[in-house]
């Protein structure tokens, strides 16, 4: 990974650190991964992959419950700071989530808070040659074990196009990618004006991959950080939740 070329996460990453689990959206880890434990049926003992882990919050849950979680990140600063406060249980690396080498290894996986899938595309979205959230689904499907579980997040196009602030970005309606210009703060307070880029699916787009890359989905719920629960897909919800399983 060290000759890789830098992403544009990794800049927000490096500014953010510690900071990052300032953010409101990150307050909800326990209720999410209460959830997802159920939803997916995990059990002490059992490996789960973390694909985008961030600092580490939902390992650092998951791992406090039990169970063996890896996660990965483009993110080196993100991965050390996951390291730095890491429980028993729970392992991180440097690692580019298009190009997962696990092989049913795991018997779930996570990407959470759109960790990894959705944050592929940046400036230079145009001359990307494949898809790369594709890229990012197969990746997972061949690290699960045959019959291992699945928890997906993505932003939800319906709920982004519906509350569209023209103010502070934009929607390209071709490719599905949210623009938005913000403000980013790191621990010391200061301020970093940044550009962010995000995929944003419909509940069909989200079906449409998962099976392209051999997944079966059992649910398709409409969520929101802190609120996860068995909801039919809405317009209101910020995010949409799949809950899948590579076939037995």
């Amino acid at each position: 990974m060290s000759d890789a070329p830098r992403e544009h996460w990794e800049d927000l990453a490096d500014h953010l650190g510690s900071a990052y689990l300032r953010y409101s959206f990150t307050k909800g880890t326990e209720q999410e991964v209460a959830f997802l434990v159920e939803a997916l049926e995990l059990e002490p003992g059992m490996r789960v992959l973390d694909v985008g882990c961030g600092p580490g919050r939902h390992a650092h849950a998951l791992a406090r419950r039990g169970i063996e979680v890896h996660g990965i990140d483009i993110s080196e600063r993100f991965v050390a700071l996951a390291i730095g406060s890491a429980p028993p249980g729970a392992t991180f690396e440097r690692l580019d989530a298009r190009a997962l080498a696990f092989d049913g290894t795991f018997d779930a996986a996570i990407s959470l808070c759109q960790g990894a899938f959705g944050l592929a595309y940046g400036a230079s979205a145009g001359d990307t040659p494949l898809d790369p959230d594709g890229l990012v689904l197969d990746g997972i499907a061949r690290a699960l074990r045959p019959g291992g579980r699945l928890g997906l997040s993505a932003f939800s196009s319906y709920f982004q196009v519906q509350w569209l602030d023209p103010d502070r970005g934009s929607f390209d309606a071709e490719r599905g990618v949210n623009h938005e210009r913000t403000v980013i703060k790191d621990e010391q307070g200061t301020d970093a004006e940044v550009d962010l880029w995000t995929t944003c699916f419909t509940p069909r787009e989200l079906r449409l991959l998962a099976a392209r890359s051999g997944l079966v989905v059992d649910h398709l719920w409409s969520v929101r950080p802190g609120e996860y629960g068995p909801n039919p897909p809405d317009l209101d919800h910020e995010e949409l939740l799949l809950v899948g399983r590579r076939p037995a």
